[in-house]
């Protein structure tokens, strides 16, 4: 497992734990907590699983959209050092 997939994994759990933290029915004095506290907990395993599942893919996308800004920054610089080259040889 590379560092970027460690790092990412780790930030998807951590946004997931905090989800469910805020999501957990003690802090509203358990008002909605379910007639059955197994199919409660599997409510809450199986969103934790796609949180985590859904924070991990966020975040690759986000690192996507990241490169390729970089790349189109590259672009423009080597675009803009190419056209003041070619201003600096017709002066000439």
């Amino acid at each position: 497992m590379s560092a970027r997939t460690a790092i990412r994994l780790s930030v998807a759990i951590l946004a997931s734990i905090a989800s469910v933290a805020l999501s957990w029915p003690y802090w509203r004095d358990f008002e909605y907590w379910a007639e059955s506290p197994s199919l409660w907990v599997a409510y809450f395993v199986v969103g934790f699983v796609l949180a985590v599942y859904v924070f991990y893919v966020f975040l690759g996308n986000v690192a996507t959209l990241f490169e390729h800004d970089a790349l189109a920054h590259a672009e423009a610089a080597e675009d803009g050092a190419a056209a003041s080259r070619s201003k600096e040889g017709g002066a000439s």
